[in-house]
């Protein structure tokens, strides 16, 4: 477990590719689990995705396999959540689901738990309404797959909760970066939608094919952002004048590509250059083989990052 971070019973709340991965990053942190979702159907294997998940946290870890947490299964909310210290809730992204789950929550936890929500897409303000304790709720966005990738997102509307918040998830070996508002999408799901929407323009108006696409951005701007921000390239990209210089010198060429920016529609012809293109790239790869050799290959990244 890291250094000054007490061992905390963990309650994860909803079981689906998120919940197996914060559960194998807490346990390989020390942390006890008890994992709830209401389909005993998603808990069957749930233990052995766990595992298989927490081994590749141990890689990244520099004393290897380290006191590991308990973990432990329910399909009974209140169980979960007896003598619970956080509560992690990844159910799906539905506001009323999620409301009701928290009244449910509060009347089990005491008044210091905090409740940090996983959510990719609601927000805060949304999420907290109907809340006793609402300064307890914290937004806590992951990136798929929280176990491997180091990015939290936070908002918390209470200074003290997001200085806990803040140690917590560092604690858990993260990167935590904080909202100063909560805003539908956080920052990096805004930024990889702007992204993505101009990946899909190119593809729409046949500029290039999907593959192209992604090659591009793997072996262009995908390997700077891994170690510089969009901010900061561009910093650079100004030479000795930094941005200043670049804002003054090619401030009016990046207006004139915002301006040839597409807004593509995803219509059944779009979809289908999507859906064609990603079947050509994955060469017959399945699913599961593609996130393996994804997992691989941010696994040789992190281990360079550590070293």
């Amino acid at each position: 477990m890291t250094e000054g971070l007490f061992r905390q019973k963990i309650a994860i709340i909803g079981c689906g590719l998120i919940g197996e991965s914060w559960a194998a990053l807490m346990t390989a942190h020390g942390h006890d689990v008890v994992a709830w979702d209401p389909s005993t159907t998603v808990l069957a294997g749930f233990e052995q995705r766990v595992e298989n998940a927490r081994k590749q946290v141990w890689q990244l870890m520099p004393t290897g396999r380290p006191d590991t947490g308990c973990l432990a299964l329910t399909d009974q909310l209140e169980t979960a959540l007896v003598g619970a210290t956080w509560v992690q809730e990844n159910a799906p992204e539905k506001l009323e689901l999620k409301q009701t789950l928290y009244a449910q929550i509060e009347a089990a936890i005491d008044d210091y738990v905090i409740i940090a929500s996983s959510t990719s897409s609601l927000t805060w303000s949304e999420l907290s309404v109907g809340m006793k304790r609402p300064q307890r709720l914290i937004t806590a966005h992951p990136f798929n797959p929280p176990h491997l990738m180091p990015l939290v997102e936070i908002y918390a509307a209470d200074a003290a909760i997001r200085a806990l918040s803040l140690a917590f998830y560092t604690g858990l070996g993260r990167q935590p970066v904080v909202l100063k508002r909560d805003a539908v999408g956080h920052i990096a799901n805004r930024l990889a939608s702007a992204l993505w929407r101009e990946a899909v323009n190119i593809v729409a108006e046949d500029i290039a094919d999907v593959s192209a696409v992604d090659a591009a951005l793997v072996h262009g701007p995908g390997l700077r952002w891994s170690v510089i921000g969009a901010h900061m390239a561009y910093h650079l990209g100004g030479g000795d004048g930094g941005i200043e210089a670049y804002l003054k010198h090619l401030g009016p060429s990046q207006e004139r590509r915002w301006v040839m920016l597409g807004s593509p529609k995803l219509t059944p012809d779009v979809c289908k250059k999507l859906i064609d293109g990603i079947a050509d790239e994955a060469g017959g790869r399945n699913i599961e083989a593609l996130a393996a050799e994804r997992d691989a290959a941010l696994i040789r990244i992190l281990q360079v990052n550590l070293s």
